[in-house]
């Protein structure tokens, strides 16, 4: 009988059916050294963002060699070291077809609170604010928006935005698409100069450094909005702030980043950045999808 670790939680019906067929299932959350002892225990981790599945983790799963397989329940895989696990055996796997959706909406979400200020006059209504005067807005039909990454994800936004009359450039590390051709690619240097709007949809790479830089905001477009659901790391947080104080950025919206939870003061208490605390996947049709996914994988790999 399988073991299975879902560290960071899984969905209650995804659960059940696990159970049902036949698998134990743990869903309590480990740390430090109880994790340390846990994952010598079971043959597949389930982890979201919070657990980080790192060499020393992997190499103390290592002393019993039941661990068989990671799942990280969602897209991104940049909080395991993946390489380091496939390469000693262990096999490595995500959901990306189950919070495309959710993760988009999202973004469009963002992007109607900074144009119509959404994010911030409930805030300054619920002082006694009546700032009708200072929240004239602009609308997204015929901007820009400028797609960084162009994959499941993007590609969902590009739909959702053109409905709303955008127009649709990306950038992205494969070059042209051969899907929607009706979105233009236009590389890294036209993106920034040219777009309205700009939406981050591409991982983390700790070896490449954040996509966005101090001198990337300086070649943008004055005045555009920034749209950051992708990971953290992706924009220097630093850079991005001193961007929006020079007006290069007019707003920001951030689901992720450089530290979670945040303790930037400075991202948190700005009145010119819209925030959630990384909930792109966070909807009850998305975990559900998720819990669905990962039962394949555990079926494809633990049989």
């Amino acid at each position: 009988m399988y073991k299975i670790l879902a560290n960071d939680g899984i969905d209650k019906s995804a659960e059940e059916k696990l159970l049902e067929l036949g698998y134990q299932v743990d869903t309590n959350h480990y740390q430090g050294a109880d994790l340390d002892e846990m994952i010598k225990k079971v043959d597949c981790i389930i982890v979201r963002s919070a657990t980080k599945v790192r060499e020393s983790l992997i190499d103390i799963a290592l002393e019993t060699k039941q661990l068989k397989l990671i799942i990280r329940a969602g897209v991104g895989i940049d909080n395991i070291d993946h390489a380091y696990a496939k390469e000693k055996g262990i096999t490595v796997r995500n959901t990306p077809n189950s919070s495309s959706d959710a993760v988009a909406e999202l973004a469009i979400g963002h992007m109607f609170s900074l144009a119509r200020h959404i994010y911030i006059s409930n805030v300054t209504m619920r002082a006694g604010k009546w700032n009708k005067k200072q929240y004239k807005g602009i609308e997204l039909n015929g901007k820009t928006l400028g797609l960084v990454g162009f994959g499941r994800i993007a590609r969902s936004v590009a739909k959702k935005a053109m409905a709303l009359g955008m127009t649709v450039i990306y950038d992205d590390m494969l070059g042209q698409s051969d899907l929607m051709t009706e979105c233009k690619f236009v590389g890294k240097e036209q993106l920034l100069k040219t777009s309205d709007f700009i939406s981050l949809h591409i991982p983390f790479n700790k070896e490449v450094g954040p996509y966005l830089n101090e001198k990337d905001f300086n070649e943008m477009k004055k005045g555009m909005y920034l749209i950051h659901t992708a990971r953290g790391g992706v924009v220097n947080e630093n850079a991005l702030l001193k961007a929006l104080d020079e007006g290069i950025v007019e707003r920001a919206a951030l689901d992720v980043y450089e530290e979670e939870p945040t303790k930037n003061e400075l991202i948190y208490t700005s009145d010119k950045i819209s925030l959630t605390p990384h909930i792109g996947a966070s909807t009850i049709e998305a975990q559900a999808r998720i819990g669905e996914e990962t039962i394949q994988v555990i079926l494809e790999s633990l049989s």
